[in-house]
């Protein structure tokens, strides 16, 4: 599996605060990777560096076949490139529809003539059912996103970002205040979609990082502090100490 994603050696300093420190990661395609660690370890940062809302010191951070220097691109054109990103609070258009913001987010994704020219079409329904289907809101699809759970919103905002036909999902605490069956749902959802694309999830819940199945980051301190299994780095005696802070 070759890398789609490559960190490597990069540090961001932020007023004499080192809040990535000579950071390495690869994340592949499809995969579906974990990162873990406590507060001020870097997660947040990490996804900023990659999505082009922070510029590294130092560093570098190559994306895809071609391998393209993420580092000067805009927010915009790193989000063409195929990175999509989906914050801990969701953002969608609360007073449409399930259906209409799953429109708007297909029709995003084309340049701005085709907007002004677009209806949607076979084509263009058809997506937006399969998508519904994948996120589990069939069912919802005529409501008024605003009335929807806070787990139904999440999903329909990783909808969003399907229909935007990423490579790589960047997905901040999904877990966080939904109820179990919300967080069945989810857990399934990210393993499916990890399925045909790179997924990587920063969490602070252990349980649900465990569900998951998959590999992961342990950072500390803007570096990679150990990598592995979650039973691999929960039995590290230094991811212990700095979990339990001692």
């Amino acid at each position: 599996m070759s890398a789609l994603l490559e960190v490597s050696g990069v540090s961001v300093t932020f007023d004499g605060f080192r809040a990535i420190n000579n950071l390495s990661i690869q994340i592949g395609e499809p995969e579906l990777r974990a990162v873990i660690g406590p507060n001020g370890a870097g997660k947040t940062t990490f996804m900023d560096i990659v999505t082009g809302k922070t510029k590294p010191d130092a560093g570098r951070v190559i994306w895809g076949e071609r391998s393209i220097s993420l580092l000067g691109l805009s927010e915009s054109r790193i989000a063409r490139e195929g990175i999509g990103r989906k914050f801990q609070k969701p953002t969608v258009f609360e007073a449409q529809s399930v259906h209409d913001n799953l429109r708007m987010a297909l029709r995003a994704a084309r340049g701005p003539f085709d907007v002004l020219m677009w209806r949607e079409g076979a084509e263009d329904a058809a997506r937006i059912a399969e998508i519904a289907g994948e996120i589990g809101l069939t069912a919802q699809l005529p409501r008024i996103a605003g009335e929807l759970s806070h787990g139904q919103k999440q999903w329909l905002e990783i909808g969003m970002l399907l229909a935007q036909e990423p490579r790589l999902l960047l997905v901040d605490e999904p877990a966080a205040g939904m109820t179990p069956a919300e967080r069945e749902h989810t857990t399934a959802l990210l393993k499916r979609i990890a399925q045909t694309r790179a997924v990587v999830v920063v969490e602070h819940d252990m349980e649900f990082v465990r569900r998951l199945g998959c590999k992961v980051t342990v950072l500390h301190e803007g570096s990679v502090l150990a990598e592995g299994s979650i039973d691999h780095v929960t039995a590290n005696r230094q991811v212990i100490d700095v979990y339990l802070g001692r």
